[in-house]
Formats: structure tokens, sequence, C-alpha cells
């Protein structure tokens, strides 16, 4: 420790000096004094050259970065798109628009919480639990790890709770040598000069929830003299689990349902169903039809939904996901093909080994994913840049990387992707929005050693013609689709690199 110390500057001589000191007086002077010594920081004394150092070049960009905790958006680059998003509002909407979103924003942080930030002090006396610490609502735990670490003529300790009451298990009455005030309320103190006493009383304390709360965080304040430690107690109820039952044998159809949506083009779904039924016989599949006029699919393990018609998109993946029963949904495009490479199994594995809640795979070849990087703004709203590739390779699956999205051809935990849903505002083109809503809720993967082949685009037909043609995002739909990320999202601007 000596050349530790050193290292930073300070001189043996002066190192006894500070330590001989701190024995004596801790031995002669009473508590008012002694607290203040534990929570003074000694200045060390440095070297000539410790008082010229300069922060290094390469990080002078982030601290000015950190200093200015604000993004803004960038001017056009060289492949990158930017988008500033309030230009993609209603003529003569912003301000209202402005107004509207910092209120809802408001009321969406009353219940999407972070939790505060509590730093240990040093030298203290005190002993007690920084994390961990948690209640169901209206139950009573023991507070754990509370103690006293210090030889005093007389302790003053204090624990002073919000949301619940403080109580101690052990049968003790108030005599001149232990008080105690406020059992089984909020505010109990402790007034000893016994210092094995006190930590046994400390030692059974218990924290009461007094208010009924799903998800709350009451902070303890626990002092002794001018020491002061903040113990945080979360007040949550456990969700009931919701648990799929995949029978004896665990067949992959009792695991899995594949979904799809079809709009005309039920000659690309047959063929894909045919597809399925070369490696998947039993294998049930659910369709969401939007087509104008619909045509029964003759499969026994087809559910076929019909919607209004061209209802969209994501609407039709909200209709197919909200019918699957099994615990993992496989989402295709009704024009894939079924190869001896699409193995599912492989892709069940993958979630069944890790924390996933959505695993991708490649299609044709292509195995593409991206990533949703979030970057803090101000009043403007926070800058989101989306940027290809993924973060780094999962453990265990040499062929499958941690990302932010990927394509059409996925996996995915039902009841996850529920808690996120797909927005059915947007009626056409629209996949990277459902990433978007699920970032910082779920957990996705993308891998390469398991895919599917697409069939091959017709070009021309008036069936085609007319498919695009709802297909392809117009600029209104575009423009709406960039309004409802400033709002919805409470993004100032998205980049694509």
């Amino acid at each position: 420790m000596m050349a530790a110390w050193n290292k930073f500057g300070f001189k043996s001589a002066h190192i006894c000096k500070m330590l001989l000191g701190t024995f004596l007086i801790l031995g002669s002077f009473k508590l008012g004094f002694i607290g203040k010594l534990l929570t003074t920081h000694s200045q060390p004394v440095l070297h000539e050259e410790t008082r010229e150092l300069q922060p290094a070049r390469d990080v002078s960009s982030y601290t000015v970065a950190l200093q200015k905790n604000k993004c803004t958006c960038p001017s056009n680059q060289k492949k990158l798109t930017v988008y500033n998003l309030k230009e993609y509002l209603a003529p003569g909407d912003l301000e209202s628009a402005l107004d509207r979103r910092k209120i809802e924003y408001e009321h969406y942080k009353k219940w999407e919480h972070t939790e505060n930030i509590l730093i240990t002090p040093p030298n203290s006396p005190l002993g007690y639990p920084i994390y961990g610490v948690q209640v169901m609502p209206l139950n009573t735990i023991n507070l754990p790890g509370l103690r006293i670490i210090a030889n005093l003529p007389k302790y003053m300790v204090s624990l002073k709770a919000s949301l619940g009451t403080l109580d101690f298990l052990i049968n003790i009455s108030s005599t001149s040598e232990c008080q105690v005030h406020g059992k089984g309320e909020k505010h109990l103190t402790i007034s000893t000069s016994n210092i094995s006493v006190l930590n046994l009383i400390l030692k059974s304390i218990t924290y009461t929830s007094t208010v009924y709360s799903i998800d709350s965080l009451d902070i303890v304040k626990f002092t002794l003299g001018e020491h002061i430690a903040q113990i945080p107690i979360s007040i949550r109820q456990p969700p009931i689990p919701r648990l799929h039952d995949p029978g004896r044998e665990r067949k992959i159809s009792d695991l899995v349902t594949i979904t799809t949506k079809t709009f005309l083009r039920y000659d690309k779904l047959r063929t894909m169903l045919r597809s399925i039924r070369q490696f998947y016989p039993d294998m049930k599949v659910i369709v969401a039809d939007d087509n104008e006029t619909p045509e029964k699919i003759d499969d026994p393990n087809v559910e076929q939904y019909i919607m209004p018609f061209a209802k969209g998109w994501f609407a039709g993946r909200n209709l197919a996901m909200s019918q699957v029963t099994t615990k993992y949904f496989l989402w295709v495009d009704d024009d894939f093909l079924f190869t001896s490479d699409t193995k599912i199994e492989k892709l069940v594995d993958v979630l069944e080994a890790t924390d996933l809640d959505l695993v991708g795979g490649n299609v044709a070849g292509n195995h593409f994913s991206f990533k949703l990087i979030l970057e803090e703004g101000g009043d403007d709203g926070d800058c989101l840049h989306w940027k290809g590739g993924g973060y780094h390779t999962i453990p265990g699956f040499p062929n499958c990387i941690l990302t932010g999205g990927v394509v059409n051809f996925f996996l995915a935990h039902t009841n996850r992707i529920l808690g996120v849903g797909f927005d059915p505002k947007l009626s056409r083109v629209a996949h990277t929005e459902f990433f978007i809503d699920a970032l910082g809720r779920l957990k996705v993967g993308s891998c390469s050693h398991v895919s599917i082949g697409h069939q091959e685009k017709e070009k021309e037909g008036k069936l085609n013609i007319k498919y695009n043609s709802f297909r392809e995002n117009t600029a209104e739909q575009q423009k709406f689709k960039l309004g409802l990320l400033y709002f919805k999202n409470r993004l100032g601007c998205f980049t694509k690199h």
C-alpha cells in the first residue's frame, strides 16, 4: 500500500505523521469531532510534475461531450443520412407538438423511472446494504447487514423511512443505558453506550411496506452522528410467471408457431406453405390476411384470420402474434421458402440457452443486422443513430452476434414481444420502427447458421404492379413515419450510416 501511495505523491514521513495523528485523535476525542475527522479528506502532497497533468488528447472530446450532455442533429455528411425530425411535422404544429410531447414525457417518466445513484462515503463506521433489498408491497422483511463499527462512548443511531415502518425482533426494555423511540413507526432512534446491544438490535431491524405499489423505491436514511447512509429498498410486486408447457415429447411444433401476413400474393403464400410442410408437416401456421377478396387456404394446420382490406403491415403482425399459444413464434414473409438449412431447432437452442428475446437468421445468404445507438438530448429530443452490424459474439454461439435489429426472419419469445407490439399506425413498409420501440426492452441476436430461401421476384404483371403500389413508401408515408418518431419516441434527430 505504501508503494501505491508514494506513486501518487505521498512521502513516507507524511504517511507516518498522518497515521500516528489519526490514531492519537481517535483514541482521545468524542463523537462529534470523530465524525468530522472520518469524513474529512487530507490533502496529499503532490510532486511538482503532478500539478501539471493535462487530459490526454484522445479523451478531450469525451470530456466536452460529458460537459455538454446534449446531442445535436449533425449536418449531412458523406455516407450519412440525417433526418431532423421536427421538419416532418405538419406546418404550424411544431410548438403545440413540443408542448404535448413534454406533457406525455413527464407522465411516461412517472412509471418508467430509473434508480438513484448512491455513493458510499469513505471511512464510514456504518454497515448497511447498498443494493438488492426488495420487499413485496404490504409485507415485512429483515433489513440485512446493519451494524456499527466504531469505538465510541455513546451511540445515537437513527433510521428513517418514507413508504414503510421500522421495528426490531428482540425484546428489550428502555433503560438509562439503552433507549429506543419510534418502534413500529417511520422514524426509529436508538441510544446506548453498549455496542453489542446496539448491533444486536440492528441485526433484527425489520422494514414493513405500508403503501401498495407494484414498483416503488424507498430510501431509508441510516445515521450515526454526522455519518449518513442511504439504503434503497425496492417495493415490488413480482409478476406471476407465465409458463408454456412443451409437452412430454417436447416436439418443436409444441414450442413454435409460424406467423406471416399475406396481401395480394396467394401464389407466393401457397408455395411457402408447401415448403414448410416438407420439413414441419404438423407445425401450426397463422396467416393474417388483408386481401380485398380472400381465398381460403386448405391446410388443417393453418389458421387464417381475415382483416379489413389493406389494413396494413404492423396491424397484421399484431393480429397473427396475438393468436400464438406456443412459447415462441417464427416470423416469415409470405414469399420466403423453407430449405434444408431452415433449422428452427437451432434458433430455439439459442433462445433456450441465453437471455435473448429475439434471434434472427439470414435470408437467401443475407445475414443482415443493425445497431441502434441512442444519444441523450435536451428539450428538442434525443438522437438515434442507425448503423449496420452488431456489438459482439454471443458466448457459446460463435455464429451469432448481439445486435439491435434483424431481418424479417426471426424467432421470438411470444410473451416478451407482446409487451412491445407492432404499432398499427404503420400500414406500409415498416420494420426498423419495431426495433426502435423495442430498444432497451428486448435483447436481440442474429445468427448466420440458420437460413431461409426467398422466392424469385416478379417484375411484371398487373397483380404485381398493384402490390407494389401498396408496398412502396410514398413521400407522405415517409413524412408520417418520421413525424411519429419525433412525438412517440421523443426523438429530435435520426441518422443512418
